[in-house]
C-alpha cells in the first residue's frame, strides 16, 4: 500500500518548473553596472597593449621616422639575419640563458622555503615583524639597490673587502657578475614571493595539523605531508610562469652593473636592444630582436605549460 501511495503522489505531484537560462544580453542588461566597470580595463588593455602590436611591422621594414611605416622599405627577414650573424649574438644568447636559468634555479625555492618557515610561527607579532623585514627590500629602487651594491663590493672600504681583508673590485671581476646578480636579487624579492605562498597556506585547514600532532607527526613530517601538498599546485604555476620569461633578463640592474670589464658575463640581449634602439636609433633592428625574444618566450611558455599538465595536471594556459 504505501509503495502505491508513493508512486500515485509521485504522478499527481506538480513538477518544478525549470527556469529557462538568461541570454548574455539579459546578464548585462542585470550587471550593467559592473560590465561599465569592465569596459576601463578592457579599453586601458586594447589601447597600451594592442594597439602597439601594429608597430612590430618595423621589424621587417628599413624604418624611418620621417617616412612612417608604409612609407619605410620593405626588407623582410634582413635584421633578423644580421642579428643572427652578430659577433657578439652567442655570448648574449649564452649569458641571457645562464643568468636566467641560475636565478630561476637559486632564486625559485627560496621564497618556498621562507613561507613554509614562517608559516611555523605561533607568535603573530613576531610573525609580522618578520614579514615586514623581509618585504622590505622589494620596495626599494633598483637604483639604490645597485648604489647599495657597488658601495658593499667597493675595494676601497667595501664592506665585503673588510670582512675579507682584501682590496679586489668585485664589479670588475666577470665571474663574479651572476653571482652578485643573484645574490642581490634574492635579497630583494625573495620575501615579496612568499605572499602568494602564505595565503595558499592561510587556507589549510588546522585540523589537519591538530590531527597530525595527535598521530605524533614532527615539524617536517607535518610540512612534508600537508603544506607542500598544498603548495604544489601554486609553485607549478610559478615555475611555468618563471620559466616563460627565461629570456627576459631585467634590463635596468644588468645595465646598472654592467662595466667594460665584466662585459663577457653581462652581455645580454636587454641590454643589446636598449644600446641599439635608443643609442644607435636602429629602431628596426631592436624591434627585431625584441620580437625574436618574445617568440621564444612563447614558445618556453607552451613547453613547460604542456610538461606541467601532463606531469601533474596542472597549467597557466
Amino acid at each position: 500500500m504505501n509503495s502505491k501511495a508513493t508512486a500515485k503522489a509521485a504522478k499527481t505531484a506538480p513538477l518544478k518548473k525549470v527556469r529557462p537560462r538568461k541570454t548574455l544580453g539579459q546578464r548585462i542588461l542585470e550587471n550593467w553596472q559592473l560590465y561599465l566597470l569592465l569596459i576601463i580595463p578592457i579599453v586601458i588593455t586594447i589601447i597600451y597593449k594592442y594597439i602597439p602590436m601594429y608597430g612590430i611591422q618595423i621589424a621587417f621594414r628599413d624604418y624611418k621616422a620621417n617616412r612612417g611605416f608604409f612609407g619605410s622599405k620593405w626588407v623582410g627577414w634582413y635584421w633578423f639575419e644580421r642579428f643572427f650573424t652578430a659577433p657578439t649574438f652567442q655570448r648574449m644568447i649564452v649569458n641571457t640563458v645562464k643568468l636566467s636559468l641560475f636565478s630561476l634555479l637559486w632564486s625559485f625555492p627560496v621564497p618556498i622555503i621562507l613561507s613554509l618557515a614562517i608559516n611555523q610561527l605561533r607568535f603573530k607579532k613576531y610573525k609580522r615583524v618578520v614579514q615586514t623585514v623581509l618585504y622590505a627590500p622589494h620596495f626599494i629602487s633598483i637604483m639604490v639597490v645597485c648604489g647599495m651594491i657597488r658601495i658593499f663590493l667597493s675595494p676601497y672600504g667595501g664592506l665585503i673587502n673588510l670582512l675579507l681583508g682584501t682590496r679586489i673590485d668585485f664589479m670588475t671581476v666577470p665571474e663574479a657578475f651572476r653571482t652578485i646578480y643573484i645574490a642581490s636579487g634574492i635579497w630583494q624579492d625573495a620575501g615579496w614571493g612568499t605572499i602568494i605562498y602564505l595565503a595558499t597556506l592561510s587556507a589549510v585547514d588546522p585540523g589537519l595539523y591538530e590531527a597530525a600532532k595527535i598521530d605524533g607527526a614532527t615539524m617536517f613530517q607535518r610540512i612534508m605531508t600537508i603544506d607542500l601538498p598544498e603548495l604544489t599546485p601554486m609553485i607549478i604555476l610559478q615555475l611555468i610562469m618563471s620559466a616563460s620569461g627565461l629570456m627576459s633578463v631585467g634590463f635596468e640592474k644588468v645595465f646598472l652593473l654592467q662595466t667594460d670589464l665584466n662585459k663577457v658575463t653581462s652581455d645580454v640581449i636587454a641590454v643589446y636592444v636598449y644600446e641599439q634602439g635608443i643609442v644607435d636609433h636602429a629602431y628596426s633592428y631592436s624591434t627585431a630582436i625584441g620580437l625574436f625574444n618574445t617568440i621564444i618566450n612563447i614558445i618556453l611558455l607552451i613547453v613547460v605549460n604542456n610538461i606541467a599538465k601532463k606531469a601533474a595536471d596542472v597549467s597557466f594556459v
